[in-house]
């Protein structure tokens, strides 16, 4: 093997172990995207978990008719459903991103489509329980208040109604998107441009 094969060798080894090395320190970076988006799991689960407690409270609170008390807690009990559902699945993940070992693309790739699917869910989630509340707050008014809604209705056109209710579906939907987007997809954005890097390098 003559000087040059040799240098060309060395200079080939050396490109790689580099190479490697800067792989290595973009699944570095990924961590603390992700361990913001765990912390950030974390307490939305205690966040939630202290909502649907305090709102066990709210007809005793509000003084609610012994008739609308049990239509609050029909509600209640479905908010409940939906959400164990959720958080059971939310929960699964979250447990098992600690399981996952951090040093490879295809596990950062793994947790990456996984939150991002969780993320969708807990939109689908809000959404859910947007309407069901919505929909309490309509049966409350047209059992408790039926006096001064058909008043109210007397005087508005149906376009009017329906106008309302379509800003009313539009800015739920900004506010899920947003509120989404602030609390965990910025973080999810990172983590993706950090397995677009280490794909278009490989």
């Amino acid at each position: 093997m003559n000087f040059d094969e040799l240098k060309n060798e060395w200079n080939a080894y050396g490109a790689e172990e580099t190479n490697i090395s800067e792989d290595m320190l973009k699944i570095k970076q990924a961590r603390t995207p992700i361990d913001i988006i765990r912390r950030k799991m974390k307490h939305e689960l205690n966040y939630q978990l202290v909502a649907l407690v305090l709102m066990a409270a709210f007809p005793y609170l509000f003084g609610l008719s012994p008739q609308m008390k049990l239509v609050y807690l029909a509600f209640y009990a479905i908010t409940c459903g939906f959400t164990a559902h959720y958080f059971s699945k939310f929960y699964r993940f979250y447990k098992n991103s600690y399981d996952m070992t951090m040093d490879s693309r295809k596990s950062i790739l793994w947790f990456f489509y996984e939150m991002k699917l969780n993320i969708e869910l807990y939109k689908a989630l809000t959404y859910i329980i947007a309407f069901i509340w919505v929909g309490f707050i309509a049966v409350y008014l047209l059992i408790e208040k039926t006096g001064a809604i058909n008043k109210v209705l007397a005087k508005l056109s149906p376009t009017y109604i329906l106008l309302n209710c379509f800003v009313t579906i539009i800015i739920i939907g900004i506010i899920t998107e947003l509120w989404a987007w602030y609390y965990y997809g910025k973080y999810l954005k990172r983590v993706k441009k950090i397995v677009d890097e280490l794909d278009f390098e490989n």
